[in-house]
């Protein structure tokens, strides 16, 4: 089978780009070397758009110019020439030689916006067939009926088989909800053989703008809000050059309001419904003719606290701006998580991978880079879909992680909150977190339940009946009592709260599995082409040999768990029989405990990192080893060892750290750290619900 695929759209906002990021995402979970190749790009819009929202998301390591053919420029000037021949040899030439570099080319067509628009699907096709290449279509349902999307589809079906091309099969992206079964249907009844179909609905938020894509079309000075603010849904844009009265009248969620920069005083009342629960939130304000807040002014709005709200100025006079923005297109940006995410989740939802992976000529590799190992974590959260409870519900990247898992419908989320809080902030950051469970600590019938359970666990510890229902306020304690109930099958904290405060509870009622004294952490470190585990780097200060011997078993079998084929490392200062010492005796001690223990694994220690992880080094130090040089799993003898030399590394090799993983206890609980980012929280809630699936 080809190791190229070819998508070509049937006409312009098709939604192509959706299609290819969703088919990246598949190649990019099994295949180390991904490229893309597009044989014309606009000249006016270089770097090209598409080119650089995947190379960007999946980290391509190929310059913009090796993966597109010619500009459209070159194209329509060879094609007045009468020189087709030419224009279709430069294109292979540059395709082949990034070919040359992959394992797999995803080619995407041309966007029918410049001069090859007449005959582009035709183009694209012809040049599939010089490329080698199978095609999948893709046919725009916005606004159509059944029998036009009949026609287009039939269409299609007879221009690829002028061309003799390799067919794939058909995406019908963007059309009425109402239309989907109906389509399907047709798809069914048009006989297209062995093809792979798929329909697809429109997702009217995909296709707004955002503040950041706004303000760039405007060139506009971004002058108060921070960088978060800039990649809210503008869900409609109004002129705002009316009373007071009737500004507040319209006022609308999501909205981007236009006023002349000389109207303080809709600026002042714009920002005041911020301070009121009485009014919905706008997205954003444009303050047009290049007039600016005055000095003062600027003091002022500078000094209240931070709102979730951008203000921009330009030039422009006010109906030249709105025309502006009805000019501008959405598109999706490598920078906007949010945006990628519900884009991701809405392909997953109507796409079966599993059809396509059958039909794609897939070949696993044997390298896993840090893209393919967070794809499989999303893979396997939502092939078994768990319960995660989040207790720090105020914290908005808490928030913004929890609506991108509820995006992709990989767990199901409780958030621990009053519930107006939680839909005010969430309201005022432009979050959609809908399908989500909310347990006030306050107000929940639960606290009857668990707070008996509680007492009993620790009465011992001279705990009360009535401090029983005071801790079960804590939302820590609250949901980790969740947990342990099997209400729900894991928890994450950690982002406002101490390590201590997030994991004593499970220490005190979760608890350690019985073969293990020590509950203990692992970090999965995701170098360009491996992932390695380190632990532990975050829970036990200075392990004794036994609990070493712990932390090794245990670190190996969550290497596995995340199937990583676990070699283990016990570190030390000395290689072998070479070393004397207290400190290399615990390293030789725990080593041997774990053997016995655990006989089925690859363990080496005392070993250098450097012989562990050197294959060189290793043959001089340590010959014959099952482990040295290719150690996958690395055992440090103390946390001070541990957590510098994975920040060290994490630093230097700008390695990608998921964790820390909580490992030995009953039922999964994880801390993140309180500089954790919304990709640290998401990734600890996959790594956490992986975990759940273990446990049954």
């Amino acid at each position: 089978m080809s190791k190229n695929l070819y998508i070509a759209a049937t006409e312009a906002e098709s939604g192509k780009s959706l299609i290819v990021l969703g088919i990246m995402n598949i190649l990019t979970r099994h295949i180390k070397k991904v490229g893309l190749f597009r044989p014309i790009i606009r000249l006016e819009q270089k770097p090209d758009h598409d080119i650089d929202l995947v190379s960007k998301r999946f980290k391509l390591p190929f310059d913009h110019d090796s993966m597109y053919g010619m500009t459209s420029k070159e194209a329509f000037k060879l094609i007045n020439a009468d020189d087709f021949d030419t224009m279709i040899t430069t294109i292979i030439n540059k395709y082949k030689k990034l070919e040359s570099e992959c394992d797999f080319v995803l080619i995407e067509g041309t966007d029918f916006r410049g001069s090859l628009k007449p005959f582009e699907f035709e183009f694209n096709a012809r040049m599939a067939n010089n490329l080698n290449a199978p095609v999948l279509a893709v046919v725009n349902g916005e606004n159509k009926n059944i029998g036009r999307i009949a026609n287009t589809v039939q269409l299609i079906k007879s221009v690829l088989q002028h061309e003799r091309c390799s067919k794939l099969g058909i995406f019908v992206n963007r059309v009425k909800p109402e239309y989907l079964d109906e389509i399907k249907k047709l798809l069914e009844s048009l006989n297209l053989n062995n093809e792979i179909n798929f329909v697809i609905p429109e997702l009217e938020l995909l296709q707004k703008l955002t503040i950041r894509q706004i303000a760039n079309s405007l060139k506009a000075h971004h002058i108060y809000g921070d960088e978060n603010v800039l990649d809210y849904d503008v869900t409609n844009y109004k002129v705002g050059a009316m009373t007071i009265e009737n500004i507040l009248k319209q006022n609308e969620a999501g909205t981007l309001v236009i006023t002349p920069g000389d109207r303080t005083d809709i600026l002042i009342t714009l920002f005041m419904t911020f301070l009121s629960d009485n009014f919905p939130k706008i997205a954003g304000i444009i303050l047009t003719g290049g007039f600016k807040p005055n000095e003062d002014l600027m003091k002022l709005i500078q000094g209240i606290r931070k709102l979730p709200v951008a203000i921009f100025d330009v030039e422009t006079d006010t109906y030249t701006t709105a025309l502006n923005i009805s000019k501008t297109k959405a598109i999706l940006k490598p920078d906007n998580e949010r945006r990628l995410a519900m884009a991701q989740g809405h392909f997953e939802a109507f796409v079966d991978d599993t059809k396509l992976k059958e039909i794609i000529d897939i070949t696993p590799s044997n390298v896993v880079t840090p893209i393919m190992f967070e794809y499989e974590l999303f893979e396997r959260a939502r092939s078994d879909r768990k319960h995660i409870v989040l207790p720090e519900s105020m914290d908005d990247r808490i928030l913004r992680a929890a609506e991108i898992l509820l995006r992709r419908n990989v767990v199901e989320i409780t958030l621990l909150g009053n519930e107006n809080d939680i839909y005010a902030r969430a309201g005022e950051l432009h979050l959609k977190l809908d399908g989500v469970n909310i347990i006030d600590p306050y107000d929940n019938d639960l606290i009857n339940d668990y707070a008996p359970t509680y007492y009993h666990l620790r009465k011992h510890k001279k705990i009360t009946k009535e401090m029983a229902f005071d801790i079960m306020r804590d939302v820590s304690y609250l949901g980790t009592m969740m947990v342990y109930k099997n209400h729900a099958d894991g928890m994450v904290s950690g982002a406002t709260h101490t390590t201590q405060h997030s994991i004593r509870p499970a220490f005190e009622f979760i608890k350690s599995k019985p073969e293990f004294s020590v509950i203990s952490s692992c970090f999965l470190m995701c170098f360009e082409d491996r992932v390695l585990a380190y632990g532990d780097c975050a829970f036990n200060t200075n392990p004794n040999s036994e609990e070493l011997a712990d932390i090794a078993i245990s670190s190996a079998d969550t290497a596995n768990m995340f199937g990583i084929e676990a070699r283990v490392a016990m570190l030390s200062y000395s290689t072998g029989e070479s070393g004397k010492g207290k400190d290399v005796d615990k390293v030789r001690i725990a080593t041997e405990i774990a053997r016995k223990r655990r006989p089925d694994l690859k363990i080496e220690g005392p070993i250098q990192y450097d012989a562990a992880y050197d294959a060189t080094v290793a043959r001089k130090k340590i010959p014959n080893s099952e482990v040295a040089g290719k150690a996958t799993v690395y055992i440090f003898p103390d946390l001070n060892t541990g957590n510098n030399t994975y920040k060290a590394v994490q630093r230097a090799s700008n390695a990608l750290a998921i964790g820390p993983v909580s490992q030995g206890l009953n039922k999964p609980v994880n801390d993140l750290s309180r500089g954790c980012s919304v990709k640290d929280i998401v990734n600890t809630v996959l790594i956490t619900a992986i975990q759940a699936q273990q446990e049954g």
